[in-house]
């Protein structure tokens, strides 16, 4: 999808957005558009929603969620592929096997790990591409003050029945106001740059978190899932590795343990944080790695090209075996398995169940 500015969906903005400006010619598909897809559009990047319709044939496949993959994959029939994964536990980054996927892709260690566990991803394949942040957006703001008196709860899951009620009791108790940004809360903002450097206290995590830190406010790791870390500038390198990300968030939701964190504001700390980020996060340093994997792809296809006999077969083969896995019978199948799984979380538990119920009422008074 390219709709409503999911963290993959801003990656795959950001990524064309550069590649333009280094005179590549990216083109984008994605079966659903909305709002995102024009704003792509308006910075000169063509986005399809029928893959039929892109023209010349492309050098190569930045690929993000296996279905979208195959599709390009089966598309066009000769060119080769990077596969994506920006999730440890979702079944759209489930890795893609097919013999035309020359690099696994993951953005963390947890993911990492994911195409780790798979046996048929030689280990030689996968790289880590960290997250990166447009510093050209998220600029520098101003010193914080000594003191936080502004927060913010940065996040499409921000909503009363997530994390909001808990957030907001913690700033309560330590007279800060509280904000929201995020689709949940009917707060969404496709300029987040612009509203960010009015806060020097953001609860958020993953993407959202590294544009906060850029931008030099404090950040609290905290999300639906849980609740992480004050990020400090001597824990930076460790939680970078986790994306700033689920793995990070290991404690319950309670307002006395957020405001424990929040405690830990050190207006110092936070530029040194961001300074860090400046650094080592630069869509541009980025760009220029996954450049590098693509002469790498393009060099690795024509050394390993096979008989166009066999490969044809292979291709068949492994399509046949991603229908049969991911089929419709076989993906109800593997969500109730999911489903049971998060469902014995205690947090993210909780949070499923609540929300079951209320889809369930929804369903019932229509």
């Amino acid at each position: 999808m390219l709709v409503r500015g999911s963290g993959t969906e801003i990656v795959v903005r950001d990524l064309a957005s550069e590649l333009k400006k280094l005179g590549h010619e990216p083109v984008i598909y994605s079966p659903v558009l909305g709002p995102l897809a024009e704003q792509v559009r308006a910075l000169g990047v063509p986005v399809f929603s029928d893959i039929g319709q892109i023209e010349p044939v492309p050098d190569i496949i930045h690929g993000h969620h296996h279905a979208q993959t195959l599709t390009a994959l089966l598309r066009f029939s000769k060119t080769p592929a990077i596969f994506v994964c920006h999730d440890a536990i979702a079944w759209h980054d489930e890795p893609l096997i097919f013999p035309r996927v020359l690099r696994y892709v993951a953005v963390d260690h947890r993911c990492r790990k994911r195409l780790e566990q798979n046996a048929r991803i030689p280990p030689e394949s996968i790289r880590v591409v960290l997250n990166a942040v447009d510093l050209s957006r998220f600029r520098s703001r101003s010193q914080l003050p000594a003191k936080p008196s502004r927060a913010v709860i940065f996040s499409n899951y921000a909503s009363r029945w997530t994390h909001v009620a808990a957030v907001t009791k913690a700033c309560k108790s330590l007279g800060i106001a509280l904000d929201v940004i995020g689709k949940a809360s009917n707060a969404a903002s496709s300029n987040p740059e612009e509203l960010l450097p009015r806060y020097d206290l953001v609860f958020a995590k993953a993407r959202c978190a590294l544009e906060a830190m850029a931008v030099g406010s404090a950040v609290v790791l905290c999300d639906f899932a849980g609740l992480g870390p004050m990020v400090s500038s001597d824990k930076f390198g460790e939680l970078r590795k986790l994306n700033f990300g689920a793995a990070a968030l290991l404690r319950p939701l309670d307002p006395e343990l957020i405001a424990s964190e929040i405690q830990k504001y050190d207006a110092d700390d936070a530029q040194l944080v961001s300074q860090q980020v400046r650094r080592a996060a630069s869509l541009t340093d980025a760009i220029t790695e996954w450049v590098g994997l693509y002469h790498d792809v393009l060099a690795g296809q024509a050394l390993g090209q096979r008989s166009e006999e066999n490969r044809h077969v292979a291709e068949l083969t492994s399509a046949a075996e991603y229908l049969e896995k991911w089929g419709y019978d076989a993906r109800i199948v593997w969500e109730k398995e999911k489903i049971e799984k998060l469902l014995r979380w205690p947090i993210l538990g909780r949070w499923f169940k609540q929300a079951m119920e209320r889809e369930k009422i929804r369903i019932l008074q229509k």
